[in-house]
């Protein structure tokens, strides 16, 4: 995607990223809840109005995704091969996605736990990417049982939304990722019979 960027959305991608990385650091260091728009402002060297153009709150900071993140976890889901079985595509696109949010699951899960408006926003880092892993697999696998296809894919995603609420504050994310993985493995449907 970066390649048929033009200048001005280059510009416009580094200025998010910028914003992004100026508020994180400052969460990370100063607190969401003492961190202000006016202080990410500053560290990013934007102005107020600017921030605001770019994200709605300081919590969709935290929250929203990277522009080119969706291309690259729909170049994952398209990536895998025609005629993988259900189970085996969406494990592997569950981990790969979570690997891609290495560098900032941890931080968005310690800013949760830090903060009380964070903690009760019903905003997910991964909204969109279930959507996205719905029409996936509804769209690849349309000629199966639809009831089956949702069935999978729900087991799935909530197989990762229980590796992530069990995810102890004490441990790696590799070792979320284990987690994850055993969570996918105990939760797979038993495959039909030949």
């Amino acid at each position: 995607m970066a390649g048929t960027m033009n200048l001005r959305e280059r510009k416009k991608l580094a200025t998010w990223r910028a914003i992004r990385s100026a508020a994180l650091r400052l969460f990370d260091e100063e607190g969401y809840e003492a961190t202000t728009v006016e202080q990410i402002a500053a560290a990013a060297n934007i102005s107020r109005a600017t921030f605001f153009n770019y994200f709605a709150s300081k919590e969709a900071v935290v929250f929203d995704q990277d522009p080119e993140e969706r291309s690259d976890w729909q170049e994952l889901m398209n990536g895998r091969p025609a005629d993988e079985p259900l189970w085996d595509s969406l494990t592997a696109i569950l981990t790969g996605f979570c690997e891609s949010l290495r560098e900032r699951m941890p931080l968005q899960r310690e800013l949760k736990a830090q903060s009380p408006a964070l903690a009760q926003s019903g905003q997910s880092f991964g909204e969109q990417f279930f959507t996205d892993l719905r029409d996936w697999a509804a769209d690849r696998h349309s000629e199966s049982d639809k009831l089956t296809v949702t069935l999978w894919q729900n087991l799935a995603v909530t197989a990762t939304l229980t590796a992530y609420q069990t995810w102890p504050a004490d441990e790696s994310f590799d070792d979320f990722q284990r987690r994850l993985e055993r969570c996918l493995r105990e939760a797979e449907p038993a495959r039909p019979a030949d």
